[in-house]
């Protein structure tokens, strides 16, 4: 791996605009500086910092727990979401992949009530054990191995900047928190997204029905973000159209764009909204096709 800064990308229009809103942010005097404080950077998870197909590595986790409810509970069949799990649906899952609001807010409510009453801890050692034997089924690898090495030498590049950097996920924030720190070197209180509301119980924290603010998808993301920081992003990251208004809200956004079928996937599904604002926009595009010299994690990961 290189050691130089953003060593995996490749030396054309994206990697300058980068380096150059990045240290031009830096220029104390100047219109563009952007105040230490006001360095708050956001990335989407799926897609933008980790490979999302065929399935987020979450996918798995939740369908085996709503599996299990409607099991134990055949009459859950007849309600939905479960009615297309058990039909298999296959246009109810590709609204899921392509992070439909209406598909995924369904599934937030389904996963709201599977884990009720489920403390804070059971919850974390459920998801551990989860991500200790799963196994992305082209790669082989463990969730951490299918980190994109560039994204994680653009945390390390923004760090060098001061910026603090934060996840805004459409899927379980609880879930990110697990391996945030592992796998990002990120501090779980700097994931945001998509969660339960909790209640305090006999002594212990557990989870309830009931969806903390809105699901983490278009407005949602801007909204947490300035929930948890007090200050919109001045950097932000995406990938598809649930990304677009997050990345709207930042005076500088760049879009992933997955174009390359041979080191990952190449799909534009759910992403056309998105590449449409980022022309008009004028965001930053970045080809993982032409822009990154290695896409998956180069750092050994421990089995």
């Amino acid at each position: 791996m290189s050691t130089r800064p953003l060593g995996s990308w490749n030396d054309g229009a994206a990697k300058r605009a980068i380096v150059g809103f990045v240290t031009a942010a830096a220029e104390e005097g100047t219109s563009d500086f952007v105040p230490p404080a006001d360095r708050v950077a956001v990335f989407d998870n799926d897609g933008t910092l980790w490979v999302e197909k065929p399935a987020p590595v979450q996918t798995a986790f939740v369908l085996g727990k709503l599996a299990e409810r409607m099991k134990a509970d055949p009459s859950s069949a007849d309600e939905w979401p479960y009615r297309a799990l058990a039909a298999k649906d296959e246009s109810f899952f590709r609204a899921l992949d392509a992070q439909e609001p209406e598909a995924v807010t369904s599934m937030v409510k389904a996963i709201g009530a599977a884990w009720e009453g489920t403390t804070f801890g059971e919850f974390e050692a459920e998801a551990a054990r989860y991500l200790a034997s799963w196994h992305h089924e082209r790669f082989g690898l463990p969730a951490p191995g299918l980190v994109y090495q560039p994204m994680l030498e653009l945390f390390d590049y923004l760090r060098a900047y001061g910026w603090r950097l934060f996840v805004c996920s459409g899927g379980g924030r609880d879930f990110m928190r697990v391996i945030s720190e592992e796998i990002w070197g990120l501090p779980r209180e700097n994931v945001i997204g998509s969660a339960p509301e909790f209640a305090y119980r006999d002594g212990v924290l557990v989870r309830r029905a009931v969806l903390h603010g809105p699901v983490a998808l278009g407005p949602g993301k801007p909204e947490y973000v300035l929930a948890r920081t007090g200050r919109l992003p001045r950097f932000a990251a995406g990938n598809d159209d649930v990304d677009v208004e997050m990345l709207q809200s930042a005076q500088f956004a760049v879009l992933v764009v997955h174009d390359d079928d041979e080191r990952e996937y190449a799909y534009s599904d759910g992403a056309a909204r998105a590449l449409a604002t980022a022309r008009e926009a004028g965001w930053t595009t970045v080809s993982v096709k032409n822009d990154w010299n290695a896409v998956l994690r180069q750092t050994p990961v421990q089995e």
